[in-house]
């Protein structure tokens, strides 16, 4: 008996190679060269942050962060070079820099840090699912969902890390008016 997921993925490749000749829309263009923008400016974010922190699960945590958004940034420069498109500017990647270095002023805290990296990761995984559900191409379409699941596999380590040091922003609680207990 065939295995059902490798038949559903020997189709999908079929469909994949058929389509990747066609060009990309505007939109599979725009949704890219942003994604690829957004990770660019999330890898700087990510070196200022290992400057200003000595917290060793944050450091990990940056580390990892910064890890997946290059994997992620060198896939869709390859593909984006590929379709022949051109690339966004890049901020120049931040010297590395010892805590010590850093004026009281500017230096962000571990919980800025940490809500800074949720915030970015959170509009990643908006982005990613605004261009898979955009996407014609499949090779495009299931780009978009590795990257996807990457950002949601990293975020929840993040919320984890989160909660378990007191950094996860909630917004007050929300009580109907006849759910109210009476004062």
């Amino acid at each position: 008996m065939p295995n059902p997921f490798e038949a559903f993925w020997q189709s999908l490749k079929q469909m994949t190679d058929s389509d990747v000749d066609a060009p990309m829309h505007v939109g599979e263009v725009m949704n890219c060269w942003t994604y690829l923008a957004m990770m660019k400016e999330m890898l700087r974010y990510e070196e200022a942050g290992l400057n200003m922190t000595s917290d060793e699960e944050l450091r990990d945590m940056l580390t990892n962060a910064h890890k997946l958004c290059q994997s992620q940034a060198e896939q869709m420069e390859a593909f984006l070079i590929k379709e022949g498109v051109q690339m966004p500017e890049s901020p120049a990647p931040k010297p590395q820099q010892t805590l010590s270095d850093i004026p009281a002023g500017i230096h962000i805290s571990d919980d800025e840090l940490a809500n800074g990296v949720s915030i970015k990761v959170a509009a990643a995984i908006i982005e990613s699912a605004t261009g898979q559900s955009q996407a014609i191409r499949t090779d495009l379409g299931m780009m978009w969902a590795k990257m996807q699941s990457e950002m949601l596999t990293f975020s929840t380590t993040l919320k984890s890390l989160m909660k378990h040091r007191g950094w996860v922003k909630v917004p007050p609680y929300y009580q109907p008016s006849g759910n109210r207990q009476k004062e």
